[in-house]
């Protein structure tokens, strides 16, 4: 008999979902790092409050607090105003955690992978390079001043996420998810322009020291050797070299950030990167970058001032930058990047619902009022000009996001409700467990109980995708990171 030919199955190419559900301990630790920075946004939108009444009610007490020097002026030049002691020294603690996220979304995040990362990536590339393209077009002619090009081009996580606790949005956690990473990719970029483009008089010698600093950082940590008395101490040297070599002393934030390791190692639950920005997290969100807000916010508002704030070319390529810049870049960068490699949105979602986020990734707050006072040094009104585009940008961006996550607030708050279900009780939501066959004979047997008949929706359905699915993490997998 002749051989019969092979029979090939049609195949089929899965397509990647983008916002799926993610696995359980990435959601948990989302949950843990959102909480924090939620409370800091809301404690940085107080902060900022507070500089505005004070620098317009008691201007010159503002001024004379933000202008007080403290410090030795030797060996290091560390004689500084407490605004410059805000904005060098307590920054570089927001960047330190900026730098452990950073590492840990490269191991252990959305950037572990290239065709997860490169979503995420693209859109913030894309939403840094449109605000800077459109505030070079606005500031080319006469009265323009292009070195501001990098103002608009931060994403603030703290600020959107307190304005998400404002509104109380229910915005599920793959949506969340999309914001910090995008936010973290932002601040690499933002420390990168700030170290070539904002760092002037190099000083070698302090700058040969501060690496061999940062490389005995490196050494001790892979070394296993513990203690904050140790550590803290050998990083202030490392700043205060930094800061003399004339690089902006941030830049020792974030190095020593990415030093860490955070991949686990036998059986620890934590990595040391993880548990150190658990324990610093607070402190960058609660007190450094609500500090600095209240140092870099007081701004005089008055009818000229606002005048000004509309009709100058610096001022309105900031907040052009921020609304549509921001805005078009994010969400434009997105759709481009899906279609080209054929990622499928999570069908519980819309892209109304990632164009509401862009929307929300244009309130640049901490950053750029860095980089605002970084781009004027010699001008201290239109430094203040900048300040004040940066809030008004901010905040228009956040009105129209509010509305927008308002329309589809009762579809996210259902989503959370089904993400978080529980049903039996254990502690792993239901989502999670949906291919488990002892969750399914706990269930069936809840289910033959008699006072199992109230109504309770049901069994979840799964969030982005069948569970155990790529884009969700294996339910198991996700079951041993809850316990």
């Amino acid at each position: 008999m002749a051989s019969q030919p092979p029979v090939h199955e049609p195949t089929t190419t899965r397509r990647r979902q983008f916002l799926g559900r993610l696995s359980l301990p990435e959601r948990n630790y989302l949950a843990d790092a959102l909480r924090t920075e939620t409370v800091g946004g809301i404690l940085l939108l107080t902060a900022a409050l507070v500089a505005l009444i004070w620098a317009n009610v008691w201007p010159d007490a503002y001024q004379s607090v933000l202008n007080h020097t403290v410090g030795p002026s030797a060996p290091l030049h560390l004689d500084l105003t407490l605004g410059t002691w805000a904005k060098d020294g307590l920054l570089t603690i927001f960047f330190f955690v900026a730098g452990i996220e950073l590492k840990r979304e490269f191991v252990a995040g959305e950037l572990r992978t290239p065709s997860a990362a490169l979503l995420p990536v693209v859109a913030a590339v894309c939403g840094v390079a449109l605000p800077a393209i459109l505030y070079a077009l606005i500031n080319a002619g006469p009265g323009g001043h292009p070195s501001g090009w990098a103002v608009p081009t931060a994403t603030d996580i703290a600020f959107a996420l307190g304005v998400l606790a404002v509104v109380g949005s229910h915005l599920p956690s793959a949506l969340r998810a999309f914001l910090l990473t995008l936010a973290v990719v932002d601040d690499l970029i933002a420390i990168l322009i700030i170290a070539v483009f904002y760092s002037s008089g190099i000083k070698f010698w302090a700058l040969g020291l501060a690496i061999v600093g940062l490389a005995l950082f490196w050494f001790l940590h892979r070394r296993g050797v513990h203690g904050w008395y140790l550590f803290v101490p050998l990083a202030f040297v490392v700043w205060a070299l930094m800061h003399e070599s004339g690089v902006h002393a941030t830049v020792a934030g974030v190095a020593m950030g990415l030093m860490l390791r955070c991949h686990r190692e036998g059986d620890e639950k934590q990595s040391p990167g993880e548990h150190i920005e658990h324990l610093v997290r607070p402190l960058s969100a609660g007190l450094a970058v609500p500090v600095f807000a209240l140092f870099a916010a007081g701004v005089a508002i008055s009818g000229p001032a606002l005048r000004e704030v509309f009709t100058q070319a610096a001022p309105i390529g900031i907040m052009v930058g921020l609304l549509v810049g921001k805005t078009v870049g994010v969400y434009g960068g997105t759709r481009l990047a899906a279609r080209f490699t054929r990622a499928e949105l999570n069908p519980q979602l819309k892209w109304a619902d990632l164009f509401a986020v862009s929307v929300l990734a244009g309130i640049g707050f901490t950053v750029s009022l860095l980089i605002g006072e970084l781009a004027f040094p010699d001008d201290p009104a239109l430094a203040d000009r900048a300040k004040a585009a940066v809030l008004v940008g901010s905040l228009i961006c956040a009105l129209i996001a509010t509305v927008l996550l308002k329309l589809r607030n009762r579809h996210y708050r259902e989503l959370c409700e089904e993400e978080d279900r529980d049903l039996d009780g254990d502690g792993i939501p239901d989502v999670y467990q949906l291919d488990d066959p002892a969750w399914q004979r706990r269930m069936a047997e809840r289910a033959r109980q008699p006072d199992a008949g109230q109504p309770d929706a049901g069994p979840a359905r799964p969030v982005g995708g069948r569970a155990g699915e790529e884009t969700g993490g294996r339910a198991d997998e996700g079951a041993d990171g809850a316990r």
